[in-house]
């Protein structure tokens, strides 16, 4: 995990989770390290085996240690990500465009927030968009 921005006290990370574990290892060390602050993980399901869906089952509890989570769904997910995160125990939400999560950050975030961007490729640009939104 690697810290990327700091605006207006809001913590922007970069991590290559790209699967369950790796999902809830980050947010469990980031959680040990932060304390109560709110956490807000934003998931894109990119590698192949996500997108096939073979982790889909353990994607609700790997998140388990973040405040919200939102999961970004491409066209091109070839399983339904709504119906899945939808039993979670952590408050959910599924975008389908980089401008939906980062409204939807935006929306949420306050100085202390910490918000975790998850994937393992570029994810569009978010980290900067999303750090230019929030200034």
């Amino acid at each position: 995990m690697e810290k990327v921005a700091d605006v207006r006290g809001i913590t922007i990370y970069d991590d290559f989770a790209h699967h369950p574990t790796a999902i809830a290892t980050t947010l469990d060390g980031l959680r040990k390290k932060i304390g109560d602050a709110p956490i807000i993980a934003v998931i894109e399901p990119r590698s192949n085996s996500m997108k096939l869906g073979a982790h889909r089952d353990g994607l609700p509890e790997s998140v388990s240690q973040a405040d919200q989570v939102v999961w970004y769904a491409p066209p091109n997910l070839g399983w339904d990500l709504a119906a899945t995160v939808a039993g979670g125990s952590v408050p959910s939400t599924v975008c389908d465009s980089l401008e939906a999560i980062i409204a939807r950050v935006h929306s949420q975030a306050q100085p202390g927030t910490h918000i975790v961007i998850m994937s393992n490729g570029g994810f569009g640009g978010l980290h900067g968009k999303l750090a230019e939104a929030l200034k």
